[in-house]
C-alpha cells in the first residue's frame, strides 16, 4: 500500500479498529478514512454506497462488528446475526462497486466447529456444528467470509479474510456481563480489590482452554496481511499458545493486585471445552505475534485506569 493511498477503516473506535488505525499511523499512512456510527450507519445500505461513491477508498479493513461474550451472544441473537449480516453484506458490495483495491474482512475464531480438532486448521470451517452460544454471530461472519469469496471468484475482487482468536487489549469494552472474558475479569477483580471484597465470582468451572492475542498484534497482523497476502483462503491471526480460564482468572487477578477468594459458579455456561488456532499458515508468511499475555494484560489493566480514572 503507497503511504498516500486512502484506507478506510471501519469500526475505528472499536478493539480492533482503534488499533488498525494506531497502526497504519506508527507506518506512515497519512490518508486514513473513519467515521464514527452517528456519521455513518454501515446497517443502511444507501448511506454506505452514498460514503463510497464519495469517498473512493482504495482500500478498506472491515473490523465494524457488534461482539459480545456469552451472556450477550444468548441474550441478543437476533441483533448479533442481523446487524453483522448488515454490516458485512453493505460494505463488501459497496468496496465491489465502487472498485476497491483490495479489502480485509475481520473474522473471529468463533467461526469453527466446536468439536474441531485442536488446534484448529483453517480448513475445519463448516466441517461441523457451532457452538449454540454464539453461533448466531458465527453465521455472520461465516457469510462474510463466504462473501468475500463469492466476489473473488465472480468478479476477480481481491478481498481476504482472517480469523482472530480471543482479543483484549487498549480500548477494549469493560462490560461486567455483556463483554468478553478478559475485560469483564479485569473490571469485576479491580471493583473487588477496590470495594474490599473477600470473594469473587468467576463463570463456569474454570477448565476450559482459551489462547489470546493483543490487539495491537491482531492490528499488526491485518496490515500485514493486507501487504502480503491475497487469495481464497481465510488465514488464522492468533499466538498458538493457551491456558485455562482459571489460570487466566487468577493472572488477571495478580495483575490487577486482587488477593481473595475465587468462587467458580458452575451453574453458569462453559462455552467450547478449548479453542486454539493452527497459525502455521501466517507464521509460514512470515509474521508472529510480539506481546506475551503478562505485557499485554498490563497494558490493559493500565489502559482500563486511565479510561475510568479508578
Amino acid at each position: 500500500m503507497d503511504k498516500h493511498a486512502k484506507i478506510y477503516v471501519a469500526g475505528h473506535r472499536g478493539l480492533v479498529g482503534s488499533a488498525i488505525v494506531r497502526n497504519l499511523t506508527l507506518r506512515g499512512y497519512h490518508s486514513l478514512i473513519v467515521r464514527t456510527h452517528g456519521e455513518l450507519d454501515l446497517e443502511r445500505q444507501s448511506d454506505v454506497r452514498t460514503f463510497f461513491e464519495s469517498e473512493r477508498p482504495e482500500y478498506v479493513f472491515l473490523a465494524a462488528a457488534k461482539v459480545g461474550g456469552i451472556h450477550a451472544n444468548t441474550a441478543y441473537p437476533a441483533e448479533f446475526i442481523y446487524n453483522n449480516l448488515l454490516i458485512a453484506v453493505n460494505v463488501i458490495e459497496a468496496a465491489y462497486r465502487c472498485g476497491v483495491r483490495k479489502l480485509l474482512f475481520l473474522g473471529s475464531s468463533c467461526i469453527y466447529p466446536k468439536d474441531a480438532p485442536q488446534p484448529i486448521r483453517e480448513e475445519y470451517l463448516l466441517t461441523g456444528v457451532l457452538e449454540p452460544t454464539n453461533a448466531p454471530y458465527a453465521v455472520a461472519k461465516i457469510a462474510g467470509i463466504k462473501l468475500c469469496q463469492s466476489y473473488n471468484r465472480q468478479f476477480g475482487t481481491d478481498f481476504i479474510s482472517v480469523m482472530p482468536t480471543n482479543l483484549y487489549g487498549v480500548n477494549d469494552t469493560y462490560h461486567l456481563e455483556n463483554s468478553h472474558v478478559l475485560p469483564a475479569l479485569i473490571h469485576r477483580f479491580h471493583d473487588a480489590k477496590t470495594q474490599g471484597s473477600a470473594q469473587v465470582a468467576a463463570w463456569g468451572t474454570g477448565t476450559p482452554r482459551r489462547e489470546f492475542l493483543y490487539a495491537d498484534d491482531c492490528a499488526d497482523a491485518c496490515v500485514f496481511l493486507m501487504q502480503e497476502y491475497s487469495g481464497n483462503d481465510i488465514i488464522n491471526i492468533g499466538t498458538g499458545e493457551d491456558l485455562t480460564i482459571r489460570e487466566l482468572t487468577e493472572l488477571v487477578a495478580q495483575t490487577v493486585g486482587y488477593h481473595g477468594e475465587i468462587v467458580w459458579d458452575s451453574s453458569q455456561p462453559d462455552g467450547m471445552r478449548r479453542k486454539l488456532l493452527d497459525v502455521s499458515r501466517i507464521h509460514a508468511l512470515g509474521w508472529r505475534h510480539r506481546y506475551s499475555l503478562e505485557d499485554g494484560l498490563r497494558l490493559a489493566y493500565e489502559d482500563f485506569l486511565r479510561r475510568f480514572g479508578m
